[in-house]
């Protein structure tokens, strides 16, 4: 039985209460642009209105394909209060892609910014309506009429629909609930001590995919403030890390490693920045990097999260483990439990490799009309994403590698991910990722691609230096017999390695 008391937790309602504790505080500055926690509750409010009276409600979709700016945040609080959900557009995709996911969802209204409208359009699926960020979003606001009731949203309903990075095939609409994505902002702040009114986290990773949108959330909704970059730009991070008053932010692998490679007196100019967390996820973070991270950033602040778009919130290698525990992810969260088991659905034993599910409150809802794909990844209200995993006898979980990547050479299973990180370790290597491909009498062999770092432009980075580094440090079995050298790895705009696309190079 629900209680009369009952009130739902959505991110709009989050918003209006922050405004109404501090409604002059700045909730999100962009650039020059700021807008306070009071317009910002009137703004989603108009926003909501509007979008009722285009007659969309609940169970509708409404796509946004935009880079990341206050509209955005906007759109996400505004359109969700009006019962609908908000389909997240990665711009960055080709016009086949936006035309697959926009059909997918089924949107006939798409919020857009200038850069990605030409997107949208060549997308050309049928009778959409566009609305541009500038003149025609601002008229839409200010001749938004009152509606005659305000629909009553559950915190188990929609609230966005981000699209999985298509790593491992095509990609499918992830349904993630109001009550969710509070809670992650919840969690977060027991976990990191950065979610509070007093953060003001650099929120610049895509907001349309993962926590790129779910950590400034969190954050907002607990009264803080976020500033966002619609871009990476190593020397502006650093900056805003540094004299920005940022508390927290969030990075990928692949930032770090673009830090990095700035000149000497450069990052000597930034040094130390006074922040109190970074999260790291998305990607593996090599554990070559750490020892670099912790000495530049300070010991205190880095953590490396494992989770996905389906599980949300899985575990956190926490910063005094990141040296101690190598190529580990931590242990779980608040509330939030996980096993790794065999095939057959038992418990493994310790340090024995096998498929990690989750549980939790912080689960998606399923696949958008994908009710088969949903069910081959939700078994009894537990969640796997296909990682595979071992735990230790403390009680921590390392992430061996994806179950869909596993490499079996001879009969005998290889993790590519394991590879790696010992290839990380080579000076003359900036970025690698390794594969399986076919092979007539082993059924598979490896390949490694690598990134050379710019000294080296490849020079000695052999298939034979290869496997004297490696030697000593991983099977002989397991060094790759190929290699290839590349500008750069394919990469989704969260930093992760696009292994399928590799597997057609």
């Amino acid at each position: 039985m629900v209680s009369s008391t009952f009130c739902s937790m959505t991110f709009g309602a989050a918003i209006r209460a922050a405004a109404g504790r501090n409604p002059v505080k700045v909730a999100i500055k962009f650039g020059t642009a700021e807008l306070s926690f009071g317009d910002y509750a009137r703004r989603i409010g108009q926003l909501r209105d509007a979008v009722i009276a285009l007659e969309v409600g609940t169970g509708h979709v409404v796509a946004l394909c935009s880079r990341n700016r206050i509209e955005f945040m906007e759109v996400v609080a505004g359109v969700p209060d009006a019962g609908a959900a908000v389909a997240t557009i990665n711009p960055r995709l080709a016009p086949a892609e936006v035309r697959q996911a926009l059909a997918d969802c089924g949107a006939r209204i798409v919020f857009v910014d200038r850069e990605s409208r030409a997107l949208v359009e060549a997308a050309q699926l049928g009778d959409l309506t566009l609305i541009e960020f500038g003149p025609d979003y601002e008229t839409l606001l200010a001749s938004a009429p009152t509606p005659a009731a305000l629909p009553q949203i559950d915190e188990r309903d929609a609230w966005t629909i981000p699209y999985t990075s298509g790593t491992t095939g095509k990609p499918k609409g992830v349904v993630l609930s109001h009550r969710s994505r509070m809670l992650v902002g919840l969690i977060c702040a027991a976990e990191f001590g950065c979610f509070g009114p007093d953060d003001r986290f650099l929120a610049m990773t895509p907001m349309n995919h993962g926590g790129g949108l779910g950590f400034p959330t969190g954050v907002l909704a607990a009264g803080g403030s976020i500033e966002i970059l619609d871009r990476f730009d190593a020397e502006t991070v650093l900056e805003r890390l540094k004299f920005g008053g940022i508390t927290a932010v969030f990075m990928v692998p692949t930032h770090f490693q673009m830090i990095f490679a700035l000149p000497p007196e450069t990052l000597a100019r930034y040094d130390h920045p006074p922040i109190r967390s970074i999260l790291a996820n998305a990607a593996p973070l090599p554990q070559a990097l750490k020892p670099r991270i912790q000495a530049y950033f300070g010991e205190t602040v880095l953590n490396e999260l494992y989770g996905a778009t389906e599980t949300g919130l899985v575990c956190n290698l926490r910063p005094g483990d990141q040296l101690r525990k190598e190529q580990c992810v931590g242990t779980t969260f608040p509330h939030i439990e996980a096993e790794v088991r065999r095939d057959d659905g038992s418990i493994c034993d310790a340090d024995e490799v096998g498929e990690l599910w989750s549980r939790g409150p912080v689960l998606f809802n399923g696949y958008w009309n994908q009710p088969e794909e949903t069910a081959k990844t939700v078994q009894d209200g537990w969640v796997s994403v296909g990682d595979l995993a071992r735990r230790d006898a403390e009680g921590f979980l390392y992430i061996v590698d994806r179950k869909k990547d596993l490499v079996i050479s001879g009969g005998v299973n290889i993790y590519p991910r394991e590879i790696e990180e010992v290839l990380f370790t080579h000076p003359g290597i900036a970025d690698v990722a390794v594969i399986g491909v076919p092979d007539d009498t082993w059924g598979e062999r490896l390949k490694a691609f690598v990134v050379p770092t710019i000294p080296t432009r490849g020079d000695g980075v052999t298939a034979d230096a290869l496997a004297a580094h490696c030697a000593g440090r991983i099977a002989a079995y397991k060094v790759p017999r190929e290699v290839a050298l590349v500008d750069a790895l394919p990469r989704n705009a969260n930093g992760k390695v696009l292994k399928t696309e590799l597997r057609t190079w």
